[in-house]
């Protein structure tokens, strides 16, 4: 199976430079692959494709806003440091730019000294093992000083760094916003939940890698970076009984899906587990878990494309987003969303 299978030409225009001003106003594309019928829709419509029992399962986690702008001490470079997984306490792994001159023990001052950065590894892959030296709280000090960590295809400024985060954000660790969450308003989420949609969290922290384009020319040889993720004992045994009952398992997002279809690999069924996982699903791979994927539109090439293709079929996903671009779709993080109603080939757990 080869990269280039999974590229497509997108119209620049599509992509998506700003979020909405009602979250819930996004347009929704629903799919079932099964009956090769599309829909078009807004989110805030979402009950009419959902049944009752349904359960919803969102990544609770937060983005911090990692990217950081300082100085190397004593020179008046402008160094570039985004946060990327964190190691301890005080140590990050960081990407750097320019990252030439960011030798070991090179020092980096950011916001006139509160906060401060020494290099104590150089990773295989180029990224940096930097120790940090602060005042307080870090997180506080990275909310102070930090940028909401956007994708580099989205060239507007963000005004407001909670349009990078979803309503029911919790846990802070991640790299990248869950963006099929960001769909959700604390309105809709309360109206699913009259309706009788029930709702169940996890928590992965997303990597920037998941958003990478794949550059090697056979998928199979690509290799996933880790993320971490947590799924406790309340969550993990709404979703066994969920599924032991019949009841659709909807994940929001390929980050959710990424999780629930980790730990069912690992462990043959849903249970409460933490860890890393570096699961990369592409077609071919047996879902387990997940009945039905909402899920944003994605970038040309990357294991996201690859994971709705697993899940919808390929030629029927690049089907459906030949239609989201005739229909003015909005792309990526801050675009439109799709509902895959159905796994193509159906499973038990």
């Amino acid at each position: 199976m080869r990269t280039e299978d999974f590229d497509y030409k997108l119209n620049t225009e599509l992509i998506a430079q700003t979020p909405l001003k009602n979250r819930a106003e996004s347009k929704l594309l629903v799919f079932n692959p099964n009956k090769n019928i599309i829909k078009h829709s807004h989110f805030y419509e979402l009950s009419e494709f959902l049944h009752e029992g349904d359960v919803l399962v969102l990544n609770d986690t937060k983005v911090l806003p990692a990217r950081l702008f300082g100085n190397r001490v004593g020179k008046e470079e402008k160094i570039e440091v985004l946060l990327l997984k964190k190691r301890n306490l005080n140590d990050w792994e960081c990407l750097v730019r320019p990252g030439k001159k960011m030798r070991i023990a090179t020092k980096i001052e950011f916001g006139s000294g509160r906060l401060m950065g020494e290099v104590l590894e150089i990773l295989e892959d180029g990224t940096r093992v930097i120790h940090f030296d602060y005042e307080g709280v870090f997180e506080e000090g990275l909310d102070e000083l930090g940028e909401m960590p956007l994708p580099p295809y989205i060239k507007e400024k963000l005004e407001e760094k909670h349009r990078y985060q979803t309503v029911y954000a919790r846990a802070d660790g991640s790299a990248a916003a869950p963006t099929a969450g960001l769909h959700f308003t604390r309105n809709l989420i309360e109206k699913l939940k009259g309706k009788g949609i029930e709702f169940a969290t996890l928590t992965l922290h997303v990597g920037l890698g998941t958003f990478r384009p794949v550059k090697v020319k056979d998928v199979a040889s690509h290799q996933m970076h880790s993320e971490y993720y947590e799924l406790d004992e309340k969550n993990a045994e709404k979703l066994l009984f969920a599924k032991k009952e019949g009841r659709r398992i909807i994940a929001i997002g390929t980050t959710s899906t990424r999780t629930l279809e980790s730990i069912a690999k690992l462990y043959g069924q849903i249970q409460a587990s933490s860890g890393w996982t570096d699961i990369f699903i592409y077609p071919g791979f047996q879902f387990q878990v997940i009945d039905a994927l909402i899920t944003n539109f994605h970038l040309p090439k990357s294991t996201l494309m690859m994971l709705v293709s697993a899940f919808a079929g390929k030629k029927e996903i690049f089907h459906a987003y030949e239609i989201a671009q005739q229909e003015k779709y909005r792309f990526f993080s801050f675009g439109d969303a799709m509902f895959i109603e159905e796994e193509k080939n159906g499973h038990k757990f």
